[in-house]
């Protein structure tokens, strides 16, 4: 008998290639100082900062992906001393950010075997492949349209509700293990995404039946 009966995953490093490395790319193409973007992420992302901050408010909607990216290109620094042009730069930022086929054949399984499955995702921008999330995942949540970001508890509140599921027999997957807290807070059982085919194993142990292989390339 299997455990849980919702999958909810979330997009960015775990329905994609790992998100550091699509950094990497971006941070190499534009000749971006890195030390200047990752003081930009410990000043706006890190939990310790108290109140509102640009990606904060960028996750939730409250500031237009436009004005996000001109708050970000003044705050970073290239090699030759250049300006950033932040028209775009969300775009120029994920542009590596692509698909794992993997993760999309084992989302597409799990709905074949009849589990509900979701999208959960903190959203910096309209970058999402409409194309195939739409096919697999009912319900969508994503942060900027419902005015919540993970890790706080009521967006996956708001999930679960939405899927009509019950918290002890919903799974949520994501690659960051603040989001994973709150929603164990809630009652969810959690999966911390490391590999495709770690988290293939994870979800066979509560799905019997799951026969993904596991076979990733990283």
């Amino acid at each position: 008998m299997r455990l849980v009966d919702t999958v909810y995953f979330d997009y960015g490093g775990v329905m994609t290639g790992p998100v550091p490395e699509t950094i990497d790319a971006w941070v190499a193409a534009e000749g971006i100082v890195p030390a200047s973007f990752s003081r930009v992420l410990n000043a706006w992302m890190s939990r310790s900062v108290p109140g509102a901050t640009p990606i904060r408010d960028l996750e939730t909607g409250a500031l237009p992906p436009d004005q996000f990216e001109a708050k970000l290109a003044a705050e970073l620094e290239t090699r030759d001393g250049s300006s950033v042009p932040p028209e775009g730069l969300l775009g120029r930022i994920f542009a590596q950010l692509h698909p794992d086929e993997h993760m999309f054949n084992l989302a597409a399984e799990l709905r074949g075997l009849g589990l509900r499955v979701g999208l959960l995702s903190n959203s910096w921008g309209p970058s999402y492949p409409w194309d195939r999330i739409d096919p697999i995942f009912d319900p969508v949540v994503i942060s900027e349209q419902v005015g919540l970001r993970k890790p706080d508890r009521r967006i996956y509140q708001h999930a679960v509700q939405k899927a009509g599921a019950i918290p002890e027999r919903t799974l949520f997957i994501d690659d960051a293990e603040a989001n994973l807290q709150g929603a164990g807070q809630l009652g969810l059982r959690t999966l911390l995404h490391r590999s495709p085919a770690a988290t293939t194993a994870g979800i066979a142990q509560l799905v019997p039946g799951l026969m993904a292989k596991a076979g990733a390339s990283r």
